[in-house]
C-alpha cells in the first residue's frame, strides 16, 4: 500500500543552535531533541540517564493509601490474598510481579486468571466464586476491574474486597472497590496517566514498600516484568514509562529472570558464551526484541490454553523449570501463528469479495470458526493491509465477541462508546479495544460503526503515514552520531525512532534482490563524495528495475548497526522507497 510521507517541522533554530553547543552534539541530534519538547540541558540530562529517584511518589495517586492499608491488614490478620489478573502480557506480568512481591510475607496467596473461553475478559463471576469458595477475603485485581461494578457488588455481598489497579478508561461509575487505583479516573491527580496494568502493580509495591521501610533496592528485581508489559500493551515510552523500561531493559539484557531467560532460548536469542562481559546474550536486547519475541510466546498461553502458565512461567525458580513450562508455552505460540495467518487470510478474502466491505470506511468482518484467542492480532493485520478501524469477531458461547484496533485519526474507543446500547460489555482505549453483544445485534452494530466511521473520518484519506523526523545528508552519518543516536533509546509510542528521509540518492552498483523479495542497497549522493552507504529494504524488491535503470530515489530510513562475521558496519533499515516520477 502507498504511504504517505510526513515531514515534522523543524525546531526553533534558535534552540537548536544552542542546545547543540551546550551539549557538543550536530544540529541534526539536537533538532530531534527539540522536536520532543526537551530544549535545556537539564531535559537532556534527564531524557539520556533517566533516574528511578524521578519516579513520582506513589502515594500520589487516588486511593493509593487505602489500598496499601488494605494490605497491611490483610498480612497482619492472617486473610488470605487472591492476585488476579488478565490473561494477556500486561496481565500476568502484573500478577507475576505482585503475587512475588507479597509470597515474602505470607503464604495466604494464590493468584487467578480467567479463562479467555469460559470467563472472558475481566473479574468474572466464576473468579469470584472462586475466591468465596477457598477463603480469599482480598482480591487485587490487575490490568481489569475498572468496569466491573456488577461483579465487584457481588463479591462485596460475599464479603470478598477488591483492590482494583487498572489502567483503562473508566466508565460513568466505578466499581465500589475498597481501593480504586487508575489514572485515568477524572478525580486522580496522579501525575503520570499512561503507565501499563503491571505499571500500576510496581506503583503498588513501591507504596508497601515505602510505606514500611523496605529499600527502593529490593523491588529493581521485578523491573524486567515492567518492560515486558510496557513493550507487550503498546503503552506511551515517555515519563515514568521511560524510566522503568530503561532499568527494565538493563535487567533483561544482564540478569533476566529465569522465564524470560526460557522464552528467549526459544526465540533463538543465546547466551554469551564467555562471562567477560555486562550482557546475559550475545547482543543487546531491545524493546522491538520484547515487542516481537517475548511478548507473543507470553500472550500464547492465554491465546490457546491458559494464560496461568505464563505466570508460572514468569514466577518460576529456576531456568530448568523456567525451560520445561517455556517449551510448552513455544508450541502454543506456533499453533497461534498458523491459526491467526489462516484467519487473516479468509477476512481478507472474505472483504475483497464483498462490495461493500470492500469500499466501507471501515472494516467489520465476523466468521464463528474464528479462534478467539487470535483475533486481536488478526485485527491488528487487517489494519495494516486495509487502513481504517477494524473489527474482528467470532462466536464465544450465546455472544458474539470481538477485538478492534484502530488508525490515527480515529478513536475506537469512543466509536464502540457510541454503540454501547447494542452491547453487552467492552472495554480499552483509543487504539484498541474488546468487546461482546449479542448475534441479533450484530447487523446493526456493524451498520451504526460504519456510520460513524463515515462521519468522523470525512474528509480523511485512508492512506497510512509515515512520520519522518528530518532531512538528513548521508555524510552526517558516521558513528559518533550513532551513539548518540542510541542513547534516545529505548524506542516506542512517544519516543519512536527516530526516522529520517535523504533525497536523490543513486544506486552505487551491487544493489540486488536478497532473500524472499529483499533489497540489498548501495546508494551514494551524486552531489557528495563519500560512500557507499548500505541499506537493507525488506519486501522492497519490486523496485529493483527502476533503481537498476539508474533513476535518482528518495529513502526514508533509520540508521542501525549491522553485525555480519564478527564486523559491525552502520546501514540504513530502509522503510519506503520513493521515485520523482
Amino acid at each position: 500500500m502507498e504511504k504517505r510521507w510526513i515531514i515534522k517541522e523543524r525546531g526553533d533554530e534558535k534552540v537548536i543552535g544552542e542546545l547543540a553547543q551546550e551539549l557538543n552534539i550536530d544540529q541534526h541530534l539536537a533538532n530531534l531533541l527539540v522536536q520532543r519538547g526537551i530544549t535545556t540541558f537539564e531535559q537532556a540530562k534527564a531524557f539520556f540517564r533517566p533516574r528511578l529517584e524521578d519516579l513520582h511518589d506513589p502515594f500520589l495517586m487516588k486511593d493509593m493509601d487505602k489500598a496499601i492499608r488494605r494490605i497491611e491488614k490483610a498480612l497482619q490478620q492472617g486473610e488470605r490474598l487472591l492476585v488476579y489478573g488478565d490473561y494477556d502480557v500486561d496481565g500476568t506480568t502484573a500478577v507475576a510481579l505482585v503475587y512475588l512481591f507479597l509470597r515474602k510475607f505470607t503464604d495466604k496467596i494464590d493468584f487467578y486468571i480467567p479463562d479467555r473461553y469460559n470467563e472472558g475478559y475481566g473479574i468474572s463471576d466464576k473468579g469470584i466464586q472462586y475466591a468465596k469458595e477457598e477463603g480469599f477475603s482480598l482480591v487485587i485485581a490487575l490490568d481489569c476491574g475498572i468496569k466491573a461494578v456488577e461483579m465487584v457488588k457481588q463479591a462485596k455481598a460475599n464479603g470478598v474486597d477488591f483492590i482494583i489497579c487498572d489502567h483503562h478508561r473508566p466508565g460513568a461509575v466505578l466499581p465500589d472497590a475498597f481501593a480504586v487505583l487508575d489514572p485515568k479516573r477524572s478525580d486522580c491527580s496522579y501525575p503520570y496517566k499512561e503507565l501499563s496494568g503491571c505499571g500500576i502493580g510496581f506503583k503498588l509495591i513501591q507504596a508497601y514498600a515505602l510505606k514500611n521501610d523496605i529499600p527502593f533496592e529490593e523491588l529493581k528485581e521485578y523491573l524486567d516484568l515492567v518492560v515486558v508489559s510496557i513493550a507487550s500493551d503498546i503503552v506511551d515510552i515517555t515519563g515514568e514509562n521511560r524510566i522503568l523500561a530503561y532499568y527494565g531493559l538493563k535487567l533483561v539484557n544482564i540478569r533476566p529472570r529465569p522465564g524470560i531467560e526460557a522464552v528467549l532460548n526459544y526465540a533463538n536469542i543465546q547466551k554469551k558464551d564467555e562471562e567477560d562481559g555486562n550482557l546475559f546474550f550475545n547482543r543487546e536486547l531491545t524493546v522491538s526484541d520484547l515487542v516481537f519475541l517475548v511478548g507473543p510466546r507470553i500472550n500464547a498461553a492465554g491465546r490457546i490454553e491458559s494464560g496461568r502458565n505464563s505466570v508460572e512461567l514468569l514466577i518460576a525458580d529456576n531456568f530448568k523449570q523456567a525451560r520445561e513450562i517455556g517449551k510448552q508455552i513455544d508450541s502454543y505460540n506456533t499453533e497461534r501463528k498458523t491459526l491467526d495467518a489462516l484467519a487473516t487470510q479468509q477476512a481478507i478474502e472474505m472483504i475483497h469479495r464483498d462490495e461493500k466491505l470492500k469500499y466501507a470506511r471501515s472494516t467489520v468482518v465476523f466468521n464463528p470458526e474464528w479462534h478467539k484467542g487470535v483475533i486481536g492480532i488478526v485485527a491488528s493485520r487487517l489494519t495494516e493491509v486495509f487502513y481504517r478501524p477494524t473489527i474482528v469477531f467470532t462466536q464465544a458461547g450465546a455472544f458474539v465477541t470481538g477485538s478492534a484496533r484502530s488508525i490515527k485519526d480515529f478513536d475506537i474507543y469512543d466509536a464502540i462508546d457510541s454503540c454501547s446500547d447494542l452491547l453487552e460489555h467492552f472495554g480499552g482505549h483509543k487504539f484498541a479495544a474488546g468487546l461482546s453483544l449479542r448475534p441479533e445485534n450484530l447487523l446493526a452494530f456493524q451498520k451504526r460503526f460504519e456510520e460513524i466511521a463515515t462521519e468522523r473520518l470525512q474528509g480523511v484519506e485512508l492512506i497510512p503515514e509515515i512520520e519522518i523526523d528530518a532531512e538528513l545528508p548521508l555524510f552526517s552519518i558516521h558513528s559518533r552520531f550513532f551513539n548518540i543516536l542510541k542513547q534516545f533509546a529505548p524506542f516506542g509510542p512517544g519516543n519512536l525512532a527516530p526516522l529520517f528521509i535523504t533525497k536523490g540518492v543513486v544506486n552505487a552498483g551491487g544493489t540486488r534482490i536478497v532473500g524472499k523479495n529483499h533489497l540489498k542497497l548501495y546508494v551514494v549522493h551524486p552531489d557528495v563524495h563519500g560512500g557507499p552507504f548500505s541499506g537493507i529494504a525488506f519486501q522492497q524488491g519490486d523496485h529493483m528495475s527502476h533503481i537498476d535503470k539508474g533513476f535518482p530515489f528518495d529513502l526514508c530510513y533509520h540508521v542501525e548497526e549491522n553485525e555480519w562475521n564478527g564486523t559491525v558496519t552502520l546501514q540504513l533499515n530502509v522503510k519506503d522507497i520513493k521515485f520523482g516520477f
